[in-house]
């Protein structure tokens, strides 16, 4: 870490001092004599990143960082992204695992076969997310009414619906509907959009058919 701040231009005593600092702040200070190759794969992709964060840069380009992580050291990794952001630095990094990008990114790109299908922020791209609702009741004329307002309907073993609402459908014109009969409602939950199901809608029918897609 030390040599890379170096190789970046800083002193050798504040380039040693610096990665002192970050090996007791990320959890790696009593392995500070330890070789990257007896560590874990998890460690050593801390160290890596340390090092490239030592000398303090504006601009990071991560490619898959939290490929191969446990969820502790996943967690870790997300937080370590939050303080060098926070500390007024840029981050680009590419993932497959859509859920980091949710929590971390102000601006998402979502790229399928080699083409740009979004760009924006994260509620750009969850509008185009299908609305969902989770809805329940002990009466058999629900399903019905829901019939009336959804485009795609599931049933789970509580007995419980799954609907995708139509374009111009909304979760509280099912729930008017469902007093004006005078049906009790055992649940009524309207679902978060996610990033997973908005880069499904984006890329169409044939979205199952991708063999790779990038959120950068």
């Amino acid at each position: 870490i030390a040599f890379m701040a170096q190789l970046n231009g800083m002193k050798r005593r504040e380039a040693f001092e610096r990665a002192d600092e970050l090996l007791e702040k990320y959890g790696l200070g009593a392995v500070r004599k330890k070789k990257n190759k007896s560590m874990s794969k998890g460690m050593a992709q801390k160290v890596q990143l340390l090092a490239a964060i030592a000398h303090r840069p504006e601009l990071y380009i991560l490619d898959e960082p939290f490929s191969g992580l446990d969820p502790v050291n996943q967690n870790l990794l997300e937080d370590m992204i939050r303080d060098i952001a926070n500390g007024g630095a840029t981050i680009m990094f590419s993932t497959h695992v859509m859920e980091h990008a949710e929590r971390l990114c102000d601006r998402i790109i979502l790229m399928s076969q080699g083409a740009k299908v979004f760009d924006g922020d994260l509620s750009g791209a969850l509008s185009h997310a299908p609305r969902r609702l989770l809805i329940g009741s002990d009466d058999e004329r629900l399903e019905k009414i829901l019939a009336e307002f959804s485009s795609d309907m599931t049933q789970n073993e509580r007995g419980h619906f799954d609907i995708r609402l139509k374009a111009k459908a909304d979760s509280q014109s099912v729930l008017v509907k469902a007093v004006e009969h005078n049906i009790k409602l055992t649940r009524f939950e309207p679902m978060r959009a996610s990033l997973h199901e908005a880069f499904m809608a984006l890329v169409g029918k044939d979205g199952a058919k991708i063999l790779s897609g990038d959120i950068i």
